[in-house]
C-alpha cells in the first residue's frame, strides 16, 4: 500500500478538520472512561497472569527433568513455550508500556521490569515506545516499517537486495528476539561506521545487550540442561529450551506482522505530517495504520491483547485487558466517520502480511502485471532490473507502473460497461 496521500482515493478525504478533531475528543473520552474505572479488578488480573505464568514455567521445567521420556518432553516443551509467550506478550510488552505503573507496585512497573528476551528493557522502550508509537507508519521515521531489512511500502525504493526479503523475513521470524535486539541497537547503521566514529551510547548499549544475551543463553542452554544431568535429560532439555524459544519467536513475529503489515494498513508520507500534529491527527494515523485479529479470549491473551492492535496503538498505556471492552466503541467510531476498521482472522492476516512481503520484494507493479502468458518476458525484465544498474532499473520501474495503471483503468471500464 502506497502512502495515503498518493493513493487514487484517499480514505480520509471526506473528513473535515473539525471531524478529525472530534475523533480526537471522542477517543480521549473513551480513554478517560478507562482511566477513571481502573482499580482492584485490573490489578488482580495482571497479578494473576504473572502468577500463572511463573507457575507454568516452573512446572514445565520440573516436567522437563523427566524429558528423557518423549511424552514428558512434549508436555514440558508445550508448557514452557506458552509460559515464554505469556511472559513476552501479555506481561513484558505491556508492563514496559507503563500499563500497570498506576498500581505503584515496584515488581510490576515499567522502570523495573526486565523480560525474558534478548533486547534490554531500556533499549526496547526507546525504539518501541518512544519512536514507533510516536511516528507510527511514517515512511522514513518509523523504523518498524520493515525493521531496516524489508521493503513493505511502494514508496520505499526497490533494490535487487529486496528479492531475498521473504527469506530474510522467515529467518527473522525464527530468531525474532535477536532481530529486535539488533534493531534496537541500529546495529547495521552503527557497524557500517568506523569504530572511532561510533557513539559512546551505542558502545554502552551494545555491551548491555551482549550481557543480556549471555544471561539468557546461560539460563536456557547451560544452567537448566545441567540440572537435567542426574536424570539423563540434558540433551532433551537443551532441545526443549531451543524449541520453546523458536515457538515464542515465530508466534510473536506473526502477531506483530498481523498488526502492522497486512494489505490495506496505511502508511504515511513524512512531509505530510505537520510539525504541530494535533491529538486528533495522531489518533487518525493510529486508526488507519493498524489491524486487528479476531478470535477467542484465549487467543487474545496469548497475543498480549495485540490482537487489538488498533486499540493498542490508540491507547498504548491502558491496561491490555481493557482493549476487548473498548473495541466495540472504537469500531463504532470508525463506522461513524466512514473509516475502515481492519480486522480479520489470524490465518487471513498472516497470509495478507506475507503477501505484502512477497509482493514488495518485487518492483512496484511487477506481480500485478505478470501473467502466465507474459512470464518469460517479465522474468527477463526482472533480470535486467537486477543486473544492469539504476538507470535501467528506473526506466523499467516506470514502465511497470504505467502498465499497472493501464490495467486498472481497463478493469474499471469493463466493470462499468
Amino acid at each position: 500500500m502506497t502512502v495515503i496521500t498518493k493513493q487514487d482515493v484517499n480514505p480520509t478525504a471526506h473528513l473535515s478538520a473539525e471531524d478529525v478533531e472530534m475523533i480526537g475528543v471522542e477517543l480521549d473520552a473513551i480513554r478517560q472512561d478507562v482511566l477513571d474505572a481502573r482499580g482492584a479488578k485490573d490489578a488482580a488480573y495482571i497479578r494473576k497472569v504473572v502468577d500463572v505464568q511463573r507457575k507454568l514455567e516452573l512446572g514445565s521445567r520440573a516436567v522437563l527433568l523427566g524429558s528423557a521420556l518423549p511424552p514428558l518432553w512434549v508436555l514440558g516443551t508445550l508448557g514452557l513455550s506458552i509460559a515464554k509467550i505469556l511472559e513476552n506478550m501479555e506481561i513484558g510488552h505491556n508492563v514496559m508500556h507503563g500499563q500497570w505503573d498506576w498500581m505503584r507496585d515496584p515488581k510490576i512497573h515499567s522502570t523495573t521490569w526486565e523480560w525474558d528476551n534478548a533486547s534490554t528493557a531500556e533499549g526496547w522502550k526507546h525504539s518501541h515506545n518512544e519512536i514507533h508509537h510516536t511516528y507510527t507508519n511514517i515512511v522514513g521515521k518509523d523504523n518498524d516499517l520493515g525493521y531496516g531489512i524489508m521493503r513493505i511500502d511502494e514508496d520505499q525504493r526497490w533494490h535487487p537486495f529486496h528479492l531475498g526479503q521473504p527469506l530474510w523475513n522467515f529467518i527473522n521470524a525464527c530468531f525474532f528476539e535477536y532481530g529486535i535486539a539488533a534493531y534496537d541497537l541500529e546495529l547495521g547503521k552503527n557497524l557500517s561506521m568506523p569504530k572511532e566514529k561510533r557513539s559512546e551510547r551505542f558502545k554502552a548499549d551494545l555491551a548491555k545487550t551482549l550481557k543480556k544475551i549471555r544471561q539468557q543463553a546461560t539460563k536456557d542452554y547451560v544452567v537448566h540442561p545441567a540440572l537435567g544431568l542426574p536424570f539423563g535429560a540434558t540433551l532433551p532439555i537443551l532441545g526443549a529450551n531451543f524449541t520453546a524459544n523458536l515457538v515464542r519467536n515465530l508466534w510473536s513475529h506473526s502477531v506483530i506482522m498481523c498488526g502492522h503489515f497486512p494489505e490495506g494498513v496505511e502508511t504515511f508520507e513524512r512531509k505530510s505530517i505537520p510539525a504541530d500534529e494535533t491529538r486528533g491527527q495522531w489518533y487518525l494515523r493510529q486508526m488507519l495504520g493498524s489491524a486487528n485479529i479476531s478470535g477467542s479470549k484465549a487467543m487474545h491473551l496469548m497475543t498480549g491483547n495485540l490482537s487489538h492492535q488498533i486499540e493498542h496503538h490508540l491507547f498504548p498505556d491502558l491496561p491490555s485487558s481493557r482493549y476487548a471492552e473498548i473495541a466495540p466503541k472504537v469500531e463504532a467510531l470508525f463506522d461513524k466517520y466512514d473509516l475502515n476498521y481492519h480486522e480479520a482472522s489470524l490465518p487471513k492476516q498472516v497470509a495478507s502480511a506475507w503477501h505484502r512481503v512477497v509482493r514488495l520484494s518485487l518492483p512496484n507493479g511487477f506481480l500485478a502485471t505478470t501473467t502466465p502468458k507474459n512470464l518469460p518476458a517479465q522474468a527477463k525484465l526482472l533480470w535486467a532490473m537486477s543486473t544492469k544498474g539504476p538507470k535501467i532499473r528506473r526506466a523499467a520501474q516506470a514502465r511497470l507502473v504505467q502498465l499497472e495503471k493501464r490495467q486498472r483503468t481497463e478493469k474499471k471500464a469493463a466493470a462499468a460497461a
